[in-house]
């Protein structure tokens, strides 16, 4: 008993030393870049803080945390870049994730899996790039087996839901699970910017049900 005692208590001390203070303000820069940063200057931003979160997983190459968020950071850049380098930055970000994945598919509640079943639906099919519904499908469950409740898991699965299925009752049940899931104390920006999303979602997916 003392023994499975010690290894719980290692793995919990594991998984906490993953969060370094130098990822939690990249997750912070990135919740200031993506909701209150101006349009016009997100670019730049983005590939300013691209660079920081690469020196991290330079710095912790087997930090599946840190990986993550390198992810999250460049398929966010991808999606203000221009069209030029939209399709470079996407292919670093689900190299990424990948990486992330093979050291720790459970890190930060599965958000690998659900980042790049988002990449999988919103970048062009082949021959263009990787696109994929069926991918995106995948993932995205995948990421909701590991955060059920969560906020991120469930608004992009609802998205996917309502751009890509048109299966608008399931996508307004995840879309309401988002909404109410638990606030995030570490993550209030996050939080606010993202229900701000739910509810443009949840308006659109009710004009289609009427």
């Amino acid at each position: 008993m003392k023994k499975i005692l010690l290894i719980l208590i290692l793995m919990s001390f594991l998984t906490q030393a993953q969060m370094t203070d130098e990822i939690a303000n990249i997750q912070k820069q990135w919740a200031i870049v993506n909701y209150q940063t101006a349009k016009d200057d997100q670019e730049k931003a983005f590939e300013k803080l691209s660079k920081a979160a690469s020196q991290i997983v330079l710095n912790n190459p087997k930090n599946a945390y840190a990986l993550v968020w390198e992810g999250i950071i460049y398929s966010t850049y991808a999606g203000v870049a221009g069209t030029f380098s939209a399709g470079k930055l996407a292919k670093y970000a689900k190299k990424s994730f990948e990486a992330a994945m093979e050291i720790d598919g459970s890190a930060l509640n599965g958000s690998a899996y659900t980042s790049l079943g988002v990449l999988y639906y919103k970048v062009p099919g082949w021959p263009l790039s990787f696109g994929s519904d069926k991918k995106a499908m995948q993932h995205l469950k995948k990421g909701l087996q590991f955060n059920p409740t969560g906020i991120d898991a469930n608004y992009f699965y609802a998205e996917f839901l309502f751009e890509e299925e048109d299966e608008y009752k399931e996508a307004k049940r995840h879309a309401l699970l988002a909404k109410n899931a638990a606030p995030r104390p570490d993550r209030p920006i996050a939080d606010k910017g993202r229900q701000t999303e739910i509810e443009i979602l949840l308006a659109k997916i009710n004009e289609e049900l009427l």
